[in-house]
């Protein structure tokens, strides 16, 4: 792979590739062209290859992909290829929905979550042991975490993070309605969800569906 910068454009299609490629091992499937990807996943057999070249290439002309190596490749580009061991701060309702979602099978263990309300402490949540706020630096010193789901109110957000950055975490999944990106320091790496926004996508996309 060459050290050129990436667009964030190709970067947010990589995991399409890699849930379709999945689904075609699935299904059998050895091999398949760009065209027949394309009409799949509605993005354009140009667009495909140029995304790939970025990384390769990885298919032969008159043979398109083979659909194991190309799943194997991308997962590796995204860092699948290991275990990335994750906690989640906050226990409420949208912290137990991410302790309910299986994400071993995407690379990502959750092994611990945290929450100063006193009635979580000692719980365990879907097979996670819940732990007081007050006790994570000592966790972090004592285990690997290479990711911190945050869960909590836009007030403790940017907080916490840097509460987490300060003891060693390195990636930030963040669903506090605030970006933390500028509080930061160099290294730490956010990806900020906000569903109100997606909600707000398909909000005006139903409108557009209706003028």
């Amino acid at each position: 792979m060459s050290g050129k910068e990436i667009s964030k454009a190709v970067i947010r299609r990589l995991p399409r590739y890699y849930r379709y490629l999945g689904d075609l091992m699935n299904q059998g499937v050895e091999r398949i062209s760009s065209g027949d990807l394309s009409e799949q996943m509605q993005v354009t057999a140009s667009q495909i290859r140029q995304d790939l070249n970025n990384f390769g290439g990885f298919g032969q002309q008159g043979y398109g992909y083979n659909v194991k190596n190309l799943y194997e490749e991308i997962g590796k580009i995204l860092g699948l290829d290991r275990m990335h061991y994750m906690i989640i701060i906050g226990a409420g309702n949208l912290g137990q929905a991410l302790a309910n979602y299986n994400f071993d099978k995407n690379g990502f263990k959750t092994i611990a979550m945290f929450d100063n309300n006193p009635k979580f402490q000692g719980s365990v949540i879907r097979g996670i042991p819940v732990y007081m706020t007050e006790e994570l630096p000592e966790f972090l010193k004592n285990h690997a975490v290479d990711v911190a789901a945050l869960t909590l109110p836009k007030q403790y957000a940017a907080e916490m993070a840097n509460v987490l950055a300060d003891n060693g975490i390195k990636g930030i999944w963040n669903f506090a309605h605030t970006d933390l990106d500028l509080h930061l320091p160099d290294g730490v790496v956010v990806e900020n969800v906000h569903l109100s926004e997606s909600l707000m996508q398909l909000s005006y996309n139903l409108e557009q569906k209706h003028i």
